[in-house]
């Protein structure tokens, strides 16, 4: 019965829910990219410029002057699982920009036992082989800037790839838009909208590998599992400032509302919607060195006494910028106040404008 739960838990992503519209598809497109923006708790959707706009709101690709590379990792789960990002930006004219990402998030060489036991009932290490599960997300991006001095607005084109070694895959595809809005005294707006056109993943399943697994658990997994997903759309809205004192310091302080149009745990939920707050800072000395730090991802989680507690994740990460070449790193689930997948982030931007 062992030799089948490593399968069994690989197809869990599919088998868990038979409903056609899942809450958590494509989950890995929502953990964000970049060091800084992680280390402000991901409270970046109205002040973002850069190269990695193409992720959290496409509209401040417009902000690029030359062209930019993003390179982000991050280990999960004590390194059993690997999340990789590369993103590449460059404006067209004064108006308008354009960016394409892609991002991995991966489990290589999980052990495929399903074999390891012969017709005869003898076991042979030899059967054994291994196989990797996948996600991967590509996104295409679009930005220009509104007659209206101040606007600017950004689309995304996403095609999802997801593989569960030669038991199952998917191809799915979505749409994001975003607008930002530059005000008067540094005051900055942006509204981020995920998935609006309820993304849709088709998924494929090996019948015959699937036969293999189906009875390893009696009354469990006899079925075929839906085939389709849908992701359902998701907002953000942002608002930020910043300010400059005795021009070497700079302060920039952001905070976002994130809604999921679902009930869960989120602090603030209704059968309509949940709204998440995060709030964010950055301090930095002239243009060089950067100190941020965050707080998001309110839950309301339940007690073994049934009572409910609020948890909070805080994030903290500092940055260094030397002639177009960025670095940043971001340590995140400080003193355990929620259950995040990661604790240490590191990227790397280059701005190739320098080089010229």
């Amino acid at each position: 019965m062992k030799n089948y739960i490593v399968i069994i838990l690989t197809f869990a992503t599919l088998l868990v829910s038979s409903q056609t519209t899942r809450k958590y598809s494509n989950e890995f497109m929502n953990i964000g990219v970049d060091a800084a923006a992680l280390g402000m708790s991901n409270a970046v959707v109205s002040q973002t410029a850069d190269v990695n706009s193409g992720y959290w709101n496409p509209a401040g690709l417009v902000h690029l002057e030359d062209h930019q590379l993003a390179l982000m990792h991050s280990s999960y789960f004590a390194n059993i699982a690997n999340y990789n990002y590369i993103g590449y930006g460059m404006s067209l004219d004064d108006k308008s920009a354009i960016g394409i990402s892609l991002i991995r998030f991966g489990v290589d060489d999980i052990l495929d036992t399903t074999q390891l036991i012969d017709d005869q009932g003898n076991i042979n290490y030899d059967r054994i082989s291994t196989f990797s599960t996948a996600d991967y997300g590509l996104t295409f991006s679009y930005a220009r800037k509104l007659p209206l001095d101040g606007l600017n607005y950004g689309i995304n084109a996403k095609i999802i790839r997801r593989i569960i070694g030669d038991f199952a895959s998917s191809w799915g595809f979505g749409l994001d838009a975003g607008i930002q809005f530059e005000g008067q005294n540094d005051w900055k707006f942006g509204i981020m909208a995920r998935d609006i056109t309820t993304t849709f993943n088709a998924w494929s399943i090996d019948e015959e590998k699937f036969e293999q697994i189906s009875g390893a658990i009696d009354g469990e997994n006899q079925d075929l599992p839906e085939t389709t997903e849908i992701t359902i759309p998701k907002l953000e809205i942002g608002v930020s400032k910043k300010w400059v004192f005795h021009y070497d310091y700079a302060l920039l302080a952001a905070a976002n509302l994130n809604v999921r149009f679902e009930q869960n745990n989120d602090i603030f939920s209704t059968s309509f919607a949940s709204i998440n707050p995060a709030l964010g800072f950055e301090f930095g000395y002239t243009d060089l060195v950067f100190l941020r730090g965050g707080v998001g991802n309110f839950q309301n989680e339940i007690q073994i006494d049934n009572s409910e507690q609020i948890s909070f994740q805080p994030n903290f990460g500092v940055g260094f910028k030397y002639r177009g070449i960025q670095i940043d790193y971001a340590f995140t689930d400080i003193g355990d106040q929620s259950a995040a997948l990661y604790s240490n982030v590191f990227s790397l931007k280059i701005d190739f404008d320098v080089f010229r």
